[in-house]
């Protein structure tokens, strides 16, 4: 395998199911709407549930409704929302500036401005992360790119970590 065919999975892909018809969160409120069970969510979002409640606790998903039986129903609006947070969460967006940002979505047409300038901040943070994470790639590159030529030529790499070994040799053959 070459050097540039190795990759790394990040995770497998989630596949989205509705609730069981047999539990409480598969009856939905308005027919033909599909109602999720917080594993449902869990599964699709790759949050735990924990982390699920705790994000609602914390104010970052809209109000989400409940069954008689006190259990979450999520639609597909709310899973919607919740995968736009995952992504500014893991493009490192703060929990209050997500906070902020869901505020503002209450707010309608009138925060349309506020919400874009936040987003547009974030996409400059984002974009100065990206750019690091290409720097430190290329020189991950190049140091697998040193030990690939090193294991075809069947190379040792100890001189290379201790030049000061290097120069020694080169001044005793010398003399």
């Amino acid at each position: 395998m070459s050097t540039q065919q190795r990759t790394i999975k990040a995770s497998k892909p989630s596949v989205l199911k509705p609730a069981r018809a047999d539990t409480p969160a598969a009856a939905a409120d308005e027919p033909g709407e599909q109602i999720l069970s917080i594993s449902d969510v869990s599964e699709a979002t790759g949050l735990s549930q924990d982390t699920l409640r705790w994000y609602e606790r914390e104010g970052m998903f809209p109000h989400i409704a409940r069954g008689g039986d006190r259990r979450r129903k999520y639609n597909q609006d709310d899973l919607a929302r919740i995968m736009l947070l995952v992504k500014l969460r893991r493009t490192g967006m703060s929990v209050h500036d997500m906070q902020r940002f869901v505020h503002l979505l209450a707010g309608g047409k009138e925060t349309h401005q506020e919400r874009m300038t936040l987003l547009l901040e974030h996409r400059i943070k984002v974009l100065a992360q990206l750019e690091q994470v290409r720097s430190d790639l290329e020189m991950v590159d190049l140091k697998i790119a040193h030990y690939d030529q090193l294991i075809s030529l069947d190379q040792d790499c100890i001189a290379e970590q201790n030049p000061l070994k290097t120069n020694e040799s080169k001044a005793t053959n010398e003399h």
